[in-house]
């Protein structure tokens, strides 16, 4: 591509990154990634590149501003503070870019007569659905959107065009795939509006001595909340598995039986059913919630629009919660 005229600079008193080709503009969202995560891993899963390649990024943006940005604290790394001076900027920047850049005008969107097909569980499926519709009426009346249950999981519907895109925990064997993260879930509990184990402090003897409803499509009895429960020498009973989280939500609306969802999902149901959701006793592997596509409609206008409005719903949903 060709180089663009002007150069973008960020300046923060003696620090400054010019950035003046496209292929620098790559660099730009490196260092908003970067800056934004605070981790060169979770920066490379943001902007869907290689761990060493967004190493290598970070090499090349300690050289153009002359601080190390990025500096290891025990197991972890921290921001120096010149990074977290140009962090704001460099994001509002890199916003700014993708609007001058992007090849999906409005008007394009508009005009677009199409069905797109999103596989997701029920979970993501009741966040999204209502939202993405309302969108689609205002801003591109001509979209539909199918909704595909998940199921034997295989990259090659994403492949072929039967699908569009992929949100959830994605587990794809397809390096050529393009992924975003987009939220680092937990586990919430939920019950009943007015359930004692709403009131109170919920601990783990008291927890494992309710009636669970169990969530597994296999059908299976025990998990990973089993597994912790375990390790403090404690059971549940698991009066029910379903195959679904809206079943078990529907479940636990009205009896005495409690359950474990998605907290995305059981903070949205507590706002439309008589539900409550509550911080679980103990600890439950997070989930990431991310979103696949194939490289070949990466530029498409109907599809960066619906890998913006899910991103947008799923990013408005958490800060709610």
């Amino acid at each position: 591509m060709a180089a663009v005229d002007d150069c973008i600079q960020c300046n923060v008193g003696k620090h400054s990154l010019r950035l003046a080709t496209i292929h620098d503009l790559n660099l730009l969202h490196a260092l908003d990634a970067l800056l934004q995560e605070g981790s060169v891993t979770r920066a490379a899963a943001r902007v869907h590149v290689t761990t060493p390649a967004m190493s290598r990024a970070l090499g090349r943006l300690r050289d153009a501003v002359g601080d190390p940005l990025l500096v290891r604290a025990g197991r972890a790394m921290v921001l120096t503070p010149a990074a977290v001076a140009l962090r704001e900027r460099a994001h509002a920047i890199a916003i700014e870019a993708n609007a001058l850049l992007g090849p999906a005008p409005a008007a394009a969107v508009a005009a677009v007569e199409r069905t797109l097909a999103v596989r997701a569980s029920d979970a993501i499926v009741a966040v999204l659905a209502a939202p993405l519709c309302e969108a689609a009426r205002a801003e591109a009346p001509g979209l539909r959107v199918r909704f595909v249950a998940e199921g034997d999981e295989d990259a090659a519907p994403l492949r072929d065009g039967r699908l569009d895109l992929d949100v959830g925990v994605i587990e794809l064997d397809a390096p050529e795939l393009r992924t975003r993260l987009l939220l680092r879930d937990r586990y919430a509990g939920l019950a009943r509006r007015g359930h004692p184990i709403t009131r109170g402090r919920v601990t783990a003897r008291r927890y494992a001595g309710l009636a669970h409803v169990g969530v597994s499509r296999r059908g299976r009895w025990s998990g990973p909340i089993d597994a912790a429960l375990d390790a403090l020498g404690l059971g549940r009973v698991v009066a029910a598995t379903v195959p679904d989280f809206l079943s078990a939500l529907h479940a636990v609306a009205t009896s005495d039986l409690v359950t474990a969802v998605p907290e995305l999902l059981a903070r949205h149901a507590a706002r439309s059913l008589p539900v409550r959701a509550f911080t679980l006793p103990v600890d439950a592997p997070a989930i990431a919630i991310a979103m696949a596509w194939h490289p070949r409609v990466e530029a498409d206008p109907a599809h960066r629009w619906l890998r913006a409005k899910v991103e947008a719903i799923v990013q408005r949903t958490a800060r709610r919660t």
